[in-house]
């Protein structure tokens, strides 16, 4: 059964040639607290999105981001020079990588390209919202593996 379909019309062109697209719920999802209707937040492909998982909000799931369990995702949104969304995320490998607007890679090379291109006050953020993104996804990657 499908959980969800894109919103037609609401997309997000976050580098050239790659698009994320806003997803709503089709049936209830109890669990989650997502019912039938509501918006949820913007993926890629319908295949980054299985088994009891949900992307919320303004999120943004590209690349070789999956989301898939419970809270093996982590965005913080309005952040940076640009107000945008920071993701933090494990992958299919169990590595945690971060996206930021055209950005993909590991927590280290975002905070070295941010070094190059922000003030201090941004990189100090930026590190401490990755701290807290890596330390909640690893809890929930422990979790899961409970």
């Amino acid at each position: 059964m499908k959980r969800f379909e894109f919103v037609e019309g609401d997309e997000i062109v976050i580098a050239p040639g790659r698009t994320v697209k806003r997803i709503r719920a089709l049936v209830e999802m109890v669990a989650l607290g997502v019912a039938s209707g509501d918006l949820g937040g913007y993926i890629e492909k319908e295949s980054q999105v299985y088994g009891n998982a949900w992307v919320y909000g303004s999120a943004q799931v590209s690349g070789s981001a999956l989301v898939y369990g419970n809270g093996l995702i982590c965005w913080f949104s309005n952040v940076g020079s640009e107000d945008g969304t920071l993701t933090i995320y494990n992958t299919k490998d169990n590595c945690i990588e971060v996206t930021r607007g055209c950005f993909q890679g590991t927590p280290e090379e975002f905070l070295a390209a941010s070094a190059e291109k922000h003030d201090e006050r941004i990189q100090h953020e930026y590190r401490l919202l990755i701290e807290v993104g890596i330390s909640r996804v690893t809890a929930a990657r422990a979790k899961e593996e409970e």
